[in-house]
Parts: structure tokens; sequence; C-alpha cells
């Protein structure tokens, strides 16, 4: 069911389509990392965003918990919104369609307080729609071979952390202990992929297998809901039924190789699964193995592998491929039991291949040198992005294009390139970018070469004229993935008198602080090293934010302001007193998000009458700092470039919410 709220004043672009917008949000679990939207209607195309229920108390920035990628004009059914920070706890969301106003492609309703990409309207009320989203898990296994020992759950998803624990079929007659077959190591909250499960009990004929997520309740990363009788580590549920998934596992000892088609760089290939009953190797040779060559084709061979299922088998060559060629992935066995491969040192004594039907197990398919990029999921602090791996034939940089490179914006699309990379592999490649990013959003490395051997990317200089993409199968090569940014801070080397330091920009997704520490919390000072702090500040983005520091800079220095969060709600900066357990950084990338400048006190010593400058003496300074601190610290207050940037219209959107609470309850 639609439900609207009121609003004031409806964007005209808006009200010319008020009977076409709608969104359909159904009651649903999750492992805390994404949420799906059932449909939505954009008549002009935008986003749908999912705001958590302080919505309804008018909190209309703070609320935004995710957002989609942008969707063109239209319907779209069961769209997946990732959620800029796991959500841990079951709740009211609110999916509201929104417009993308000023035309990026990037959802940008936070970071610009409000004053553009806002909500789409029907009979001057914000189009919604309500859902209880239960904090839970997710988890999916495919049907697979098994040497009875082992097997592989394709993805768990684990909102609180725990295990995935797979039963057999007898679990759904009510054999709830008996049926346990095996269960995962401990597993920490977020998403995993292909987990190898030992079996306690190995299956010996075709079976069903049921994996199922499990809590941790007592929190000591130990299973024990057997011995504990189900009193302890209890299964996720959703829907009042646990969270499982159905698989048939068939033990085999014939072996299998998967290959599909890719683009590569040379240097490696990835072989989508391998089936090894006895453990053994994946070996990748070249066409000519077809023709008898059996060690001359030999181009790379994988890690020993133990007895099992493996998938995404990456093979480093031996020796780079140089042009396009069909390779033919071979299983091997591990003849010798010493878990090294000496096929071709042993003249084939040793480690031969698995056969089925009187042959080699192989796979074969066509390697297109050129270049792989991969990038996963990921925070970024707004400034840099992190590439995970870029492999690179001939050398050239990897580029980062925003979203509006899906709209055709092939030059203005480009947001950050690395610097020069040789040909190769490299992996945890940072690229800073030209300008911030300040909302999250779909992000799309791209491979790019050096064209003219200058090692500098001249793609948008030259108007694509030089340092164009590598190609692979007739388009770019390239890697997307959702980016979330949820902190931003920017400073700019600055002078003063040592007693105020003056953020450029912060932007805070859901509020917060900006503190400014000095240079000693890169060395562990984490408490001591906070000089002061902000005034609290609304969700949004506030620019030349002032800071009076209650202990002064007496000496220049490096300046580190970093973005803090009001855990508590409380609007007061906890951090310090707290000890670090309210209040603490954002993070992003494993890293609190800050920013560094320098920092140069000005009058540390007696200046002297300079003409050129003023007829007047100057005033003489003395080493004592410029603000002195009586024995109450001193007020820390932020100024900005503007009372309240952007927020008279979010004053505006206010009236938006009020109704949705309305709306909700007569729901």
């Amino acid at each position: 069911m639609t439900l609207v709220v009121v609003v004031g004043g409806v964007p005209a672009a808006a009200a010319a389509q008020q009977e076409t917008t709608a969104v359909s949000f159904e009651n649903q679990a999750t492992g805390g990392t994404t949420v799906t939207v059932d449909s939505v209607t954009l008549p002009e195309g935008g986003f749908v965003t999912i705001h958590d229920a302080s919505v309804t108390d008018g909190n209309v920035l703070g609320s935004v918990v995710g957002s989609s990628a942008y969707l063109s004009a239209g319907t779209h059914e069961d769209v997946t919104v990732h959620l800029d920070e796991p959500i841990d706890e079951s709740g009211t969301f609110v999916a509201m369609p929104h417009m993308d106003t000023d035309g990026d492609r990037v959802y940008s309703f936070v970071a610009a307080n409000g004053e553009a990409d806002g909500p789409y309207t029907a009979d001057g009320s914000a189009v919604v729609d309500t859902a209880t989203v239960d904090a839970s898990a997710t988890v999916s296994m495919s049907d697979q071979p098994t040497t009875g020992d082992s097997v592989v759950v394709d993805r768990v998803e684990l909102s609180q952390g725990g295990f995935v624990t797979v039963h057999d079929a007898t679990v759904t007659e009510g054999a709830v202990f008996e049926s346990i077959r095996g269960t995962s190591a401990y597993l920490p909250a977020g998403v995993h992929e292909n987990v190898r499960v030992e079996l306690d009990a190995p299956v010996t004929e075709n079976t069903t297998l049921v994996p199922m997520a499990h809590m941790d309740t007592d929190g000591d990363e130990t299973y024990t809901f057997p011995e504990s009788e189900g009193e302890t580590d209890g299964p996720y549920t959703a829907d009042g039924s646990a969270v499982v998934d159905t698989a048939t596992a068939t033990p085999s000892d014939t072996a299998s190789v998967n290959y599909t088609a890719q683009a590569t760089g040379g240097y490696s290939v990835v072989v989508d699964s391998a089936y090894l009953p006895d453990g053994g190797f994946v070996t990748v040779h070249d066409g000519t193995v077809t023709e008898g060559a059996v060690f001359e084709s030999i181009r790379g061979t994988s890690m020993y592998l133990e007895p099992g299922l493996h998938r995404d088998v990456r093979v480093t060559l031996d020796a780079p491929l140089n042009e396009t060629t069909t390779v033919v992935p071979m299983a091997h066995m591990d003849t010798d039991d010493d878990e090294m491969y000496t096929f071709p040192e042993s003249e084939g004594e040793a480690d031969g291949p698995y056969t089925a039907d009187g042959s080699a197990v192989i796979d074969s398919g066509t390697a297109t040198v050129s270049a792989s990029v991969d990038y996963t999921t990921k925070s970024s602090d707004g400034a840099t992005v992190v590439v995970d791996r870029v492999e690179l034939s001939q050398g050239g940089f990897v580029t980062i294009h925003d979203p509006s490179l899906s709209g055709g914006a092939v030059f203005d699309s480009v947001v950050g390139t690395s610097m020069y990379l040789p040909a190769g592999v490299h992996e945890d490649v940072e690229v800073t970018l030209d300008e911030p990013i300040r909302s999250s959003q779909v992000l799309t490395p791209m491979a790019h070469m050096d064209t003219n051997d200058n090692e500098a990317y001249d793609f948008v200089t030259s108007e694509g004229d030089a340092d164009g993409p590598y190609t692979a199968d007739g388009g770019a090569v390239v890697a997307s993935a959702h980016t979330s940014v949820n902190a931003v801070v920017t400073a700019m080397d600055q002078s003063g008198d040592g007693a105020t330091v003056t953020v450029e920009s912060v932007t805070l997704h859901d509020g917060g602080f900006v503190t400014v520490h000095d240079g000693t919390v890169t060395e562990g000072q984490v408490f001591e090293s906070v000089r002061g702090t902000s005034a609290y500040l609304e969700p949004g983005t506030h620019e030349n934010v002032e800071i009076t520091l209650d202990a002064p800079f007496e000496e220049s220095g490096t300046v580190v302001p970093m973005a803090h969060m009001d855990t508590n709600g409380n609007e007061v900066y906890d951090f310090v007193t707290s000890e670090g357990e309210n209040d603490g950084p954002y993070v992003a990338a494993g890293g609190a998000v800050v920013t560094t400048a320098d920092y140069t006190v000005e009058g540390t010593m007696t200046e002297t009458t300079t003409d050129s400058m003023t007829d007047e003496p100057t005033e003489t300074m003395t080493d004592e700092p410029a603000t002195e601190m009586g024995d109450e610290p001193m007020e820390t207050t932020t100024e900005s470039s503007t009372d309240a940037p952007g927020f008279g219209l979010v004053v505006a959107l206010v009236a938006l919410v009020a109704a949705a609470l309305v709306a909700a309850r007569r729901r």
C-alpha cells in the first residue's frame, strides 16, 4: 500500500506526475547490508531511498540509511538497496522514491542539505511505503558434488555474527540436534562467501542438506547449540521460521573443472570451479596440449587445493600471455602427497591429471589478453578509493568513474585516476579523487592504457584521443560496486594565533562533530591529542567550520580534523569523557575519517615595525599562547559561512514527515 505525507512546496517536476509515482515495500528479513524494495515507479527516473523510522519525527536527512543506484524512468521490481551502515536491530523502515533533480545520477539529498534530489510527491505529499525489517540472516547453497567430508555454502550474511550449521533433512521431521552434520567456524557480522563446512557426520549417499544460520547468543564465538540443548546459539529466524536453504550433496569420486572465457592482463586466469575428490591442483595449459605438448603447454598451476569443491580459483601464470589464446584448465592429482606440484619435473611420474572415461578432466575457453579489474562493495572517506586488484598487460592506469558514465558522460564521469601502473598485477590500488565525493554511489573503476607512453593520464585532456580504456568483448574492462560514503572532511593549510582552526568542509550523513586532533593521534594518543571540537552539526554538509580550541597550539605543526558521530544522540561530544564508549569517529575502509593540514602559529616571536605594511607598530607578542585559558575550559563554538547552509529547505521538508507517522498508523 502506498502512503503519502504532506510536504510544503511541491517540486514542479513531481507535480506534473502526481498520479504515476508509486512504491511497494513489504516486510522482510535481512542479513543487515541490503533490503529489497518490491517495486517502484519513477516517472522521470531517480532513486528509491530507505529511511529509518526517525523520518517520522522530522529527521529528514539523518534518517537516510541507504539509497538505490540510479533507476531510469519507469517501473522497477525487486530493487536491491545497499545500506550505508549494516543494521543489527529490527525496526520500521520507509521506502521513498526520490528524484534526480541535478541530473548527475548520484543521490545527493543529504550531502546537498536537502537542496537536490528531493522526494517525488503526489497531491502535495511525499510518496512512501513502510515495512518492518528484521535484522536476521540469509544463507544460500547450491547443489554440489562432495567427498562426503565437507561442503561449501555459497553465501552467508549475518547481522550480528554467528555460524552456519549444516543439517540433514531430518531437521524437518523434528530431529533438531540429531540432524546436525557440521558447523562452520565463528563468522563475524557481514557477508561471507564460499564457506567450507567440515562435516562431523560424512555424507555417504545423495543427501538433501539444510544449511542454517545460527546466532552466537552467548558471545563466546563457540557453537554450543547442541551442548546447551538449544539454550544458546539458536538459529536466526525470519517470519517465525529458521533461516535456511536446501541443496543436494552428491558423493563423487569424479573430478571436474569449469572455466568461462574472460579478459585478463595476461598474468593470471580464474577458474570458475574445480572439484578435486582427493585434493590436488588446477593447472592451466595452452592449446598446444591438444597437439601432444603435455609439459611445454603448462602456463601455470594453482596452490595445493584440499579435497572437495573450490570456486574462483585464481591461477598465476609462470610467464605472461602476450596474445589472446585458448587456455585449458586441467585437474591434477597430488599423487605423492607432498602438496607440491611436481608433474613436469617428474616427467609425468607424479601428480598426473585426474581422468574420466579415459581422458584428462579439462575445460577450455579463450583468455583475452587485455586487462582485468576487481572492485568489491566497500566504504570510502570520500577522498580516496581503493581498487582491490588491477592486472594490466601493457601498463597504464585505473580510472574511477561515477554513475554519470551510465548516462554517456565518458569524460565528465572521471572523478580520479591512479598513478601510472606498469604492466603486471597491482593489489589495493589507492586512487585519490580529484574532488571528494560526498554521497554513497556506485563507482566504476576502468582500466586505461598509456597509448602515448608518457606515463601521464591524458584521456580527458585529449578528449579520448590518447589513453583510452582496455577493451574485451567489445566493451571497456571495468568493475562496479556500491561505495558507501558517510562522512567527508577537508581542510586547507592555514595559519593563525593557535586558538582556532577552520575546517574547510565536513559532511556528516548522521550528524555529529568535527574534532581537531594534533599529530600525536598518529602515535596512539587518541584522547590526549584532542585539541577542540565543534558544536553539534546536523546531518548534511557544513562549510568553513571554525573551531575554538580547548588546548591552543603553541607551535606550528599538523592538525588532524576527524569526523565523529553522536552515538548517544544527546548532541554533546562525549568521546573523551566516556573514554571512547560514545561518539567515536566515523570510519571508512577500516580507519577513521580524517584529513590533515599544516598549521602555522603566528606571532610567537617579537615583531618589529614594518613601514611597508602599516604606519602603526605591530603588536608585540610573547611566548604565551595567543588566547589565554582560564580555570574553566573554553566553550567550544562553531561558525559556518552560512547560519544553516541549505537547511531552510529541510525545515520545509519536515512537514512531509509529520504526516508520514499519521499515515503509517492509519495503515
